[in-house]
């Protein structure tokens, strides 16, 4: 069978996405479960994560995000049994590419997938799905009543922020990158309670958050980047990012930033203000809970809490179309380059 793996380059090189024959063990693991894959959400590679956790290797595995059918499982298996339809992350070490046709992994890492929830929907969305989760539950401990700020709402990530925390009660503001994306966020439903067009000017942020909290500021900040510096060179996907100043500058008293920014920087005058303010700053980094068992209860909650979620309509990603297996790789290099792409394989 084949899979889709990445030969990483250099520092600076981009990387080599390939497609490789690979079979699976003659004996599954005790507690393991062997799953037909039925599609697989692709999702940027983040070589430098793999370095830092020493999972560096010639050929990297691509495709985490699975949803499909139990075919075995292991003599200690007790979450599943043949004929599930299940759904995971498989972990940063696995050494399967979610591509494969059939895939081995620990029962720990799926949850059941409903029904009547299309395998196609629930591998492109799972991941961000994760991701806001993480962002207003673990970090910011959203609740009925507070006021949120999401940066691009239009993205798939930031989708997913506004209507989990619709569904808490919670009064949303988000940013919108282009006049297509402002009328799509507009109409959404349940509604936000302001579009803030940044694509014409990012200074209109700061005096619109304040008009509609009163001169307040908001509870909870969710970006999707930043920008460290004002002169900083600006790509076409990176030119709305806001400014870390600015994003301070909206928090009210006590609230809270979560970033998707790894590499942040707060001058003293940063931080002087988030002090000022008792303002708090969480890194988003959703392959913590792959990356440690820690906290696999919780994780596993999770997991099956947002393809509830997803199955009853609360939350509702944009479809993705599938792509074939022989147009994964392309599929996978405009990920790569453009990490707020979203792709789907169907298997």
């Amino acid at each position: 069978m084949k899979g889709l793996y990445c030969r990483a380059a250099g520092t600076d090189a981009e990387p080599k996405f390939v497609i490789q024959e690979t079979t699976v063990p003659d004996v599954l693991g005790s507690h393991e479960v062997r799953v037909q894959v039925k599609a697989c959400g692709l999702s940027p590679l983040d070589l430098k994560l793999l370095g830092d956790v020493g999972l560096r290797r010639e050929f990297i595995p691509v495709g985490r995000e699975v949803s499909g059918v139990v075919l075995q499982v292991g003599a200690n298996v007790s979450f599943f049994q043949p004929e599930d339809e299940v759904v995971g992350i498989l972990p940063l070490d696995s050494p399967f590419s979610g591509l494969c046709d059939v895939i081995d992994v620990d029962e720990h890492h799926l949850v059941q997938k409903p029904e009547k929830l299309s395998s196609l929907c629930v591998a492109g969305a799972l991941r961000d799905g994760l991701r806001a989760y993480t962002a207003l539950h673990t970090h910011a401990r959203v609740a009925a009543g507070h006021t949120l700020l999401v940066m691009d709402g239009a993205s798939s990530f930031g989708l997913m922020c506004i209507q989990l925390a619709c569904y808490h009660g919670v009064k949303v503001l988000t940013t919108s990158h282009s006049s297509q994306k402002h009328t799509f966020l507009e109409q959404l439903r349940p509604s936000v309670a302001r579009v803030i067009p940044v694509y014409s000017s990012s200074s209109d942020l700061l005096p619109v958050v304040l008009e509609e909290t009163g001169g307040l500021g908001v509870d909870i900040v969710v970006d999707s980047g930043v920008h460290l510096h004002e002169k900083e060179e600006e790509h076409e996907e990176k030119k709305f990012l806001p400014h870390k100043h600015d994003i301070i500058s909206v928090l009210g008293a006590g609230g809270h930033w979560v970033t998707s920014h790894q590499d942040l920087q707060l001058d003293p005058p940063d931080c002087r203000l988030l002090y000022l303010k008792s303002a708090s700053l969480s890194f988003l980094n959703p392959e913590v809970w792959t990356a440690s068992s820690a906290q696999q209860g919780r994780y596993l909650h999770i997991l099956k809490d947002i393809v509830e979620k997803m199955s009853t309509g609360v939350l509702r990603p944009q479809p993705e179309q599938g792509v074939p297996l022989y147009e994964a790789t392309v599929a996978m290099e405009t990920v790569q380059r453009h990490p707020q792409k979203k792709a789907v394989v169907q298997l």
